[in-house]
């Protein structure tokens, strides 16, 4: 056999070896930054949750990946989009006088609302989650938090109950992925809608103050409001006790002196 062929056969060889490596790569599951970057804080909770194993948690995760990667997000109607966001405002005005009865029901809206998107329903929760950590994993874990929240409630968490701040605070993580379900996508959003408005009719200006309103306590918000009571009542008390400088013109008398005259 000439040297020539020889060296043929070894590039050959090496051709074929670099191609069966790069085609395995290819197939073999994403890992690593991959994961993180698609899954976010999920990554590190899924690794937490299998005792720090990183290769059962990425397998975990792939699995997630396989079963609801391919998941289509369906279009949202203005009008239940509408009524989804009454929906949630209501639940945190709520929350004012019975935290556990607003925290119930954001817990009903966002399961709701996941499955009216297209996510498995929510009478299927951890299936639900599942396939909204692939989606949303950056803000699943709100859902989880008052969904735990929920169930201590009802007496179906073995780990108790929590506090109003902790009820909170669960609230305002969730509300983070129901507004990420909220938005609207390509497919959903109508032509006449006004910008800077949601369907609610409430501008987007206006959400962020109503949410800061929300994640105050009870007597931070009692305290707010008289401030700006008080702030108004010395506006008024100003404007009232302010003297009369207009000049008594003789066309500023009544009708009754000018008749008079």
């Amino acid at each position: 056999m000439s040297t020539g062929v020889i060296i043929a056969l070894i590039i050959v060889v090496a051709v074929v070896v670099v191609a069966a490596t790069l085609t395995l790569l290819a197939r073999r599951p994403p890992g690593g930054r991959a994961l993180r970057r698609r899954f976010g804080p999920e990554y590190d909770r899924t690794v937490a949750r299998h005792d720090g194993d990183t290769q059962a948690a990425e397998r975990d995760l792939n699995e997630r990946v396989k079963r609801h990667g391919a998941l289509r997000v369906l279009p949202l109607e203005p009008a239940a989009r509408e009524r989804y966001a009454a929906g949630w405002t209501a639940a945190q005005e709520r929350f004012v006088d019975s935290p556990q009865d607003a925290v119930a029901e954001a817990d009903r809206l966002l399961g709701e609302l996941a499955g009216a998107r297209g996510f498995p329903d929510g009478d299927r929760y951890e299936e639900q989650v599942s396939a909204l950590s692939v989606h949303h994993g950056h803000h699943v874990h709100g859902y989880r938090r008052v969904h735990r929240a929920a169930l201590a409630g009802t007496g179906g968490d073995r780990d108790g109950g929590a506090d109003t701040e902790q009820l909170r605070e669960a609230m305002l993580e969730a509300r983070d992925l129901f507004d990420h379900l909220m938005t609207p996508d390509r497919q959903d959003a109508s032509p006449g809608r006004a910008r800077g408005t949601d369907d609610a009719g409430e501008s987007q200006a206006a959400r962020p103050e109503r949410t800061r309103r929300f994640a105050l306590t009870k007597d931070a918000r009692r305290t707010e409001s008289a401030g700006t009571a008080k702030g108004s009542e010395d506006a008024e008390d100003t404007r009232t006790s302010a003297p009369d400088t207009r000049s008594h013109l003789p066309w500023s008398f009544t009708g009754r002196q000018a008749k008079g005259s």
